[in-house]
């Protein structure tokens, strides 16, 4: 199943957490490539970071909860929140997918 998971930051938390461990976070990214198909941060419009995004696939929201605890970001305090959602995609490169 495909998954959106959206992270809302922690406006509490230090900004500094975000550059000590974006390195370790992009290679956690890396090495889950077959799971997490795309991932990026989203910022407000005055463009202060806001939170991230995922697409993911996993079995069910269990299992994408515990690839959420095991990115290097989780026990920093940087996220206040996650949604797991699921998704199902019906639009991309300009046309209607066909139902899943």
């Amino acid at each position: 199943m495909t998954f959106i998971v959206l992270f809302e930051d922690n406006p509490d938390a230090d900004p500094a957490i975000r550059s000590t461990h974006m390195a370790e976070h992009l290679d956690f990214l890396e090495a889950h490539a077959s799971q997490i198909s795309a991932a990026g941060p989203l910022t407000g419009l005055d463009h202060t970071a806001a939170g991230g995004l995922w697409i993911v696939e996993g079995a069910d929201a269990t299992a994408v909860q515990g690839l959420v605890e095991a990115d290097p970001f989780w026990p920093t305090g940087l996220r206040q929140k996650v949604t797991i959602l699921h998704w199902r995609q019906v639009f991309a490169d300009g046309k209607r997918q066909s139902a899943r």
